[in-house]
């Protein structure tokens, strides 16, 4: 393949940001030429993992169709528990607890399979996007009106607007030299599937210990989905045992709330960084999802920050569009910019924050945080403003965001 081939828009990243956006522009600007590019050819993950989906963010899903063909194999968040001890405590006294919905009838969040998510998205851009993939990126410049990029095979796309969601370690970001801010942490992140004795009645625990959280997350039936923050070097020692053993340590770790339970996938681990593109944006280009900021999963907010993302770009690229003006052009990958950074910059603090306050063992420390919770957990006020603000329910945000078309 050689040659030039021009878009409206290339999108590079296939994954659930990636193509996200891909549909939301195809829907909302008829017409339009879209290139999804990706390293590796787009196929439905096989992987057991879900990811929680809040409830802001699955309005947008709502707002493209999507969400009827994914809420079958989803599961509602009806109600979570945070408890927090130290490591040699016997008792795990819940601090808080959030129970309700978010609206009448409207869960605070929803667990979606991550092969459910990538199908039902794949399936609603066949025939409205172009597919390059797999495809090497050797380059990307920027030329005018024009952002190009090189592949290995000699073609070259190009487009008004390059679009990253190529991850954390975005090739693109850093082709155009942005630099990143954060630090490592001294954890790594634990993720499986588990199947257990007792229902968990859509109920998430959160368990904070001195290493890190604990959450178990439920998904459709007798099953859960892990998020386990762990020590580098206990992570390590974790990830060598065999399945029988991982389920004891599991077990012991959830304070034995779901009874017994058993892997139905491998453990996987992967280090926790904090880190926040210097800017979202660079000519021609604009980055989204991991691309843009990785932040702890003590929240379980990165994917829904990711399709924030989505919302806000999605919105400023197609009122522009309908405006005939340029889409690429510098004012309006400001407008996206200056409409995430903030809710982003936010987040990344106050998930740094808690990390700090509960991943440690430290007496006088735990007893001020554990008062703050009780103290949160009677303010009626304070606890629903808190459910809101987890869910991504807002009124001034983007139209997405509320579930509206754009």
């Amino acid at each position: 393949m050689s040659g030039q081939k021009t878009f409206d828009v290339l999108i590079v990243g296939g994954g659930p940001v990636g193509l996200t956006l891909a549909l939301a522009l195809a829907q909302s600007a008829r017409g339009m030429r879209i290139g999804l590019v990706d390293r590796r050819a787009l196929s439905v993950p096989k992987d057991n993992r879900a990811s929680a989906i809040a409830a802001g963010v699955r309005r947008v899903f709502e707002a493209l169709g999507v969400w009827p063909l994914m809420l079958g194999e989803a599961q509602p968040i009806t109600a979570m528990r945070i408890t927090d001890s130290g490591v040699s405590d016997i008792t795990r006294p819940s601090f808080l607890t959030f129970d309700g919905d978010v609206a009448p009838g409207e869960a605070f969040a929803h667990m979606v399979p991550n092969r459910v998510t990538g199908e039902v998205l794949l399936n609603a851009v066949q025939d409205k996007i172009d597919v390059i993939a797999p495809a090497q990126i050797h380059g990307m410049s920027v030329d005018g009106r024009w952002g190009r990029l090189a592949l290995a095979d000699g073609t070259e796309l190009r487009a008004p607007l390059v679009v990253a969601a190529d991850g954390a370690r975005s090739a693109l970001r850093e082709m155009a030299g942005i630099a990143v801010l954060g630090q490592p942490y001294e954890q790594m992140g634990l993720v499986a599937t588990i199947s257990h004795e007792l229902p968990h009645a859509g109920v998430a625990y959160e368990h904070f210990r001195p290493s890190g959280p604990f959450a178990s997350l439920p998904l459709p039936g007798k099953r859960s989905s892990l998020v386990w923050t762990e020590t580098t070097a206990e992570a390590k020692r974790l990830l060598a045992l065999d399945a029988e053993q991982n389920a004891t340590e599991i077990e012991a770790a959830m304070g034995h709330v779901l009874g017994s339970v058993k892997l139905e996938d491998t453990l996987v681990g992967y280090p926790l960084r904090l880190q926040i593109a210097r800017s979202f944006v660079s000519q021609r280009l604009a980055l989204v999802g991991d691309a843009a900021h990785v932040v702890h999963p003590i929240a379980g907010q990165g994917l829904n920050l990711g399709l924030k993302d989505v919302a806000a770009l999605a919105e400023v690229v197609v009122e522009t569009i309908r405006l005939g003006l340029d889409h690429g052009s510098d004012d309006v990958l400001e407008r996206y910019q200056s409409w995430r950074r903030l809710d982003t910059s936010s987040m990344a603090a106050m998930t740094h924050a808690l990390n700090a306050l509960f991943s440690n063992d430290i007496a006088p420390l735990r007893a001020a945080r554990d008062l703050g919770l009780e103290l949160v957990d009677r303010t009626g006020p304070v606890k629903s403003a808190l459910i809101r603000a987890a869910s991504g329910v807002s009124s001034n945000g983007p139209r997405l965001l509320s579930g509206l078309p754009l």
